[in-house]
């Protein structure tokens, strides 16, 4: 009776490593994950075109320029994004300064009013000017945010469950992540509601490597529901051209630094 007692308390304690173990592996896939995703080199500038097309085919387009900068790696961010079309969207600027132990700040400058807005933790699930991106999926989602967990390892792909650890923060009960084992980027984004249909998703149509670093340059974010969708595709895309922090300041939202920009 005591070694059967023994042989459990053995099987148990491997069990509970085992967990253990299978856990910190998935949090070390979505940190190199997230570094990837979003922390390529020190900092970066990129041209980018979003094609928003509706559920009956009417296309609108957006022109924009992304700066962004990082305080350190998986830390804190600052990016600015500068709008140059159409015309009823040239002038406005996208600043965030991305916290990793708080809520990130996000602010929108709309120049017909010559106004600054503050977009709010509870509108970070909303459209990003009209687009199917989110703008947390502009920002990035901060990991701190879910629980994972791994359903599915393929020679090619890691397949990890995120469930928010605030329900009501989000508009989905869950989402799955495929990332890419040799690079880490993820490569799909299935969003399901409580009753288990994928209700939006993101697809990478495009990556190249570009100074060293894992570049997506064309993404797909699809609402499910209607088959509308965005297509966002990058260009110019350059790493470690040494943006000062000076330039991430309520000031360039009016005032935007031209000589970064180009």
């Amino acid at each position: 009776m005591l070694l059967i007692i023994r042989l459990l308390a053995i099987v148990i304690i491997s069990g509970l490593m085992s967990s253990l173990i299978y856990a910190a592996d998935v949090n070390e896939i979505i940190k190199k994950s997230n570094l990837a995703s979003y922390y390529a080199g020190d900092d970066g500038r990129a041209q980018a075109r979003m094609i928003i097309v509706d559920a009956n085919g009417n296309k609108q387009m957006r022109l924009f320029t992304i700066l962004r900068k990082d305080q350190a790696d998986l830390g804190d961010q600052d990016m600015l994004v500068f709008f140059s079309r159409p015309t009823d969207v040239k002038g406005t600027v996208f600043r965030v300064t991305k916290k990793m132990t708080s809520d990130d700040d996000r602010w929108l400058y709309l120049p017909a009013l010559d106004l600054v807005k503050r977009i709010s933790a509870g509108d970070k699930r909303t459209s990003f000017v009209g687009a199917h991106f989110y703008y947390e999926d502009v920002s990035g989602r901060n990991p701190a945010e879910d629980n994972f967990s791994l359903i599915k390892e393929t020679p090619e792909h890691y397949v990890i469950k995120a469930t928010p650890k605030d329900a009501n923060s989000v508009e989905y009960a869950y989402y799955h992540v495929t990332i890419d084992k040799q690079n880490y980027i993820p490569m799909q984004v299935q969003y399901f509601n409580p009753s288990d249909v994928a209700i939006r998703e993101l697809k990478v149509l495009k990556l190249e490597n570009i100074q060293g670093f894992p570049t997506v340059l064309h993404a797909k974010m699809t609402r499910l529901t209607d088959g509308s969708y965005t297509e966002m595709q990058f260009r110019g895309v350059k790493y470690n051209i040494g943006l000062p922090d000076s330039i991430f300041s309520e000031r360039s939202l009016r005032t935007p630094p031209k000589a970064w920009l180009k």
